[in-house]
């Protein structure tokens, strides 16, 4: 087998040229109306009215500052087309309208952005005068209605915009505005939340302050970061009956936990042999106690380290320390228990938190003791997750504790491995959605598969906000007819489900992360690489909501090492400008041609935001990779998938928002691209000197996202057509063009780990 490559090189940062073109209605026909796109006087005159009416319908309201504003748009929009010059304040623009968006939502049928904004009375008086004003150009200036044509060639009727008091690209934006805008309205919430975690929209104003005003008083500790609250039934009625449009989302607090499915007990005397701890990785585990007691405790109990976070006063049994404890057993030492699944990553050391009991828990109180552990063990940087809610994920948003994840990820440079929670009377696979946290996006979300690779009764399913991919893999975790070993106080017994399959892919990512010292995002790209294999499960939308990108090889060496057929290379370097880009990827050449098949998988962790609803990652990567060009009208990268969403050369086409989201995963932090690998497959021809191209481009929900830059994984695996090893070619021309190489080697790495772990004596 062929080692994994690491390459190093000059990457060029690129800004984006975004200052060009000025603001244009779309070319074709529109999608309501079959009809060429059209902006009317009418049109717009409808929306300085709904405007005005709600001006009317906040005056008297001071629970907040300003106005909350449902803007419900003709389809699923970009960034690019959300209303802009109406909401836009400051000297040129330096407000600009999406800092005020609090949420976002899809319609019913999931076809239409809803965006919500906070704006000021001011601003709203702004934008209806700015409508009207429009509305007066198209009525003196447009016979009352103005074509794309007429806005694309609108310096040709010199117009005196300043007779009009705004100038000609704010018009033009106005106009734009108004097209994309179907209308605007008083935000609603029908039925009354019976859950306790409640999340308002976030004003200028403190939550607390906004509470008290509504007739809420609350404590400190019934706040979870800048809009979560926990209130009990009568506060829930005082809010509903004063203030229900400041409610954003809502979840259950007390939940049943997911349970997993026990069977017998094998052997209640075992007691395996087991060295004494060293200096091995340390993982933390969060999950039910760990069984401590003399009489009871496990045999590797001294590789575990127990801390409780539960109330001392709480009585703790044997059955709330089965779970917790039958984790830890895999972490620590799966392979002795289950030697079929051996998966050469040695033993690790558990740091072990207790947060709940077998049945019911606090969601509030959890997502508290998680960001206080977190907080408080930061030599940690992989974590398992084994819990979760019976209750499904939502569709418009992500849960608290899955955004609460996400944020401690992004600020602390952790990874979570959660499991992606069963459901317990599953006949078939996928009967329900998965529950919280298992809607994490920065985490890696595993699913379980029988001993076949196939889903177990007791899956259940993403996607996630409708889009994003959820599980991200599958590893073993056994059913009713071949079930997993664990250890627990009461010996090996034999369990099944999600929450003993996370474990193994935990094993993994650690053993990545601290053994071989990859990077969180090289490793989990390299992880959803190994499972994509060639089969590509996770572009296939049915069985990618119930495996992920597909089953993750049990071994080490399956996922570091490649096929002697195959050149597989990572990259991993940050996004500091809008293109991050290299032309001068030698890929080997014979007979003029490239005899490979290409696929790559690109992961990151984006900065989230609960309170942008559906549009919840705020930084887009989009992946290029292919071929390179030098001259011709057809010059330029070839993209392996036909991704053309940002191409300089891109010509005519246009790939509107929900085809870029369904297609290229647009705002997706976990990306897989590929050629297709068939029989009318046949060499590609090699342009110029045989390179090949990789940009990665950046694209920000707000200016304030852009300030950050953000890290990348990039996998990349050529797979050679006639099975030829070409791995020292590819060396050895990458060395010529300036990369620098290093070889992933377990056996060296190991070597290196135990050396820098060792105490030096002076």
């Amino acid at each position: 087998m062929n080692d994994v490559l690491g390459l190093k090189g000059r990457f060029q940062p690129k800004p984006g040229n975004f200052g060009g073109g000025g603001a244009s209605l779309p070319k074709g026909k529109d999608e309501e109306t079959g009809l060429s796109p059209r902006v009317s006087a009418t049109r717009l005159k409808k929306h300085a009215t709904s405007i005005d009416e709600l001006r009317s319908q906040w005056d008297g309201v001071h629970y907040i500052d300003g106005a909350l504003v449902d803007i419900h748009y003709k389809k699923i929009i970009a960034k690019s087309n959300r209303v802009h010059a109406i909401f836009t304040t400051g000297k040129n623009g330096s407000k600009e309208s999406n800092n005020s968006v609090v949420g976002a939502r899809f319609s019913e049928n999931g076809e239409k952005h809803i965006i919500t904004h906070h704006v000021t009375d001011e601003l709203l008086s702004d934008a209806s005068k700015k409508f009207k004003e429009a509305a007066r150009i198209l009525e003196n200036e447009f016979s009352g209605v103005i074509s794309p044509e007429d806005l694309e060639k609108i310096n040709e009727r010199g117009i005196d915009f300043d007779n009009y008091g705004i100038s000609k690209s704010t018009f033009a934006q106005i106009i734009v505005d108004g097209y994309y805008a179907s209308s605007f309205d008083y935000p609603e919430r029908k039925e009354k939340p019976e859950e306790s975690i409640i999340t308002l929209y976030k004003t200028s104003s403190d939550i607390k302050d906004v509470l008290e005003r509504v007739g809420i008083a609350i404590s400190e500790h019934k706040v979870f970061g800048d809009s979560t609250v926990q209130l009990n039934k009568d506060q829930i009625d005082t809010l509903f009956r004063n203030a229900p449009y400041l409610i954003a989302m809502s979840v259950e607090d007390f939940n049943i936990l997911v349970q997993d499915k026990e069977g017998e007990i094998i052997e209640q005397n075992w007691m395996a042999s087991i060295p004494a701890p060293g200096n091995e990785p340390v993982v933390g585990v969060i999950d039910t106690p760990f069984e401590t007691s003399v009489r009871s405790r496990p045999y590797f109990h001294d590789w575990v380290e127990y801390r409780s976070m539960l109330d001392p006063s709480i009585e703790i049994s044997t059955e709330d320390t089965r779970h917790g404890t039958a984790v830890s057993s895999i972490v620590v030492d799966g392979p002795s228990i289950n030697p079929n699944l051996e998966d050469g990553c040695g033993r690790f050391r558990v740091r072990h938190f207790g947060v709940a009991l077998k049945r019911r828990m606090s969601s509030f109180q959890i997502m508290r003791d998680i960001e206080d552990i977190i907080k408080s063990n930061r030599d940690i940087k992989v974590w398992n997750l084994s819990l979760g809610s019976v209750r499904e994920i939502a569709s418009s948003y992500i849960s608290p504790e899955a955004a609460m994840l996400d944020v401690l990820q992004t600020k602390y440079d952790v990874i979570f491995v959660v499991s992606g929670t069963n459901n317990d009377e599953g006949i078939n696979p996928g009967e329900r959605l998965i529950g919280s946290p298992a809607d994490s996006i920065n985490s890696i979300v595993v699913n379980a598969v029988d001993n076949k690779g196939n889903p177990p009764n007791y899956s259940r399913k993403g996607e996630v906000l409708s889009f994003f991919k959820k599980p991200d893999v599958s590893s073993f975790g056994g059913d009713s007819a071949k079930a997993m070993e664990v250890c627990t106080s009461l010996g090996t017994e034999l369990m099944a489900g999600t929450s003993f399959a996370a474990p193994w892919i935990t094993r993994k990512v650690a053993f990545m992360i601290e053994v071989l010292g990859l990077s969180r995002e090289v490793t989990k790209a390299l992880l959803l690489d190994s499972a994509t294999g060639w089969g590509d499960i996770g572009n296939n939308p049915e069985k990618a909501k119930l495996l992920g990108h597909g089953v993750v090889p049990r071994h080490i060496n399956d996922i570091v090492k490649t096929q002697d057929d195959e050149i597989k290379f990572y990259i991993d370097i940050e996004s500091t400008e809008y293109d991050t880009y290299s032309y001068n990827l030698p890929v080997p050449v014979d007979g003029g041609k490239h005899p490979f098949v290409a696929k790559a998988t690109l992961c990151y962790f984006p900065v989230c935001n609960i309170n942008q609803g559906v549009d919840y990652t705020s930084t887009e990567l989009d992946v290029y990779i292919g071929r390179i060009k030098k001259d011709g009208k057809t010059a330029g990268l070839k993209p392996i998938n036909k991704n053309v969403q940002s191409l300089e050369n891109k010509g005519s086409y246009r790939v509107d928002e929900k085809t870029a989201r369904r297609v290229f995963r647009k705002w997706d932090n976990a990306k897989h691209i590929r050629e297709v690998m068939n029989d009318k497959y046949v060499p590609r021809k090699a342009y110029d000197e045989g390179l090949w191209g990789i940009s990665v481009k950046r694209k920000n929900r707000t200016k304030s996202a852009g300030d950050t830059n953000v890290r990348f994984g990039l996998v990349v695996t050529l797979k050679e057509m006639y099975g030829v090893n070409r791995i020292n070619d590819f060396i050895q021309r990458c060395s010529v063009y300036g990369w620098l190489v290093s070889e992933i080697n377990v056996d060296n790495s190991l070597d290196i780990y135990i050396k820098s772990q060792e105490t030096i004596e002076l």
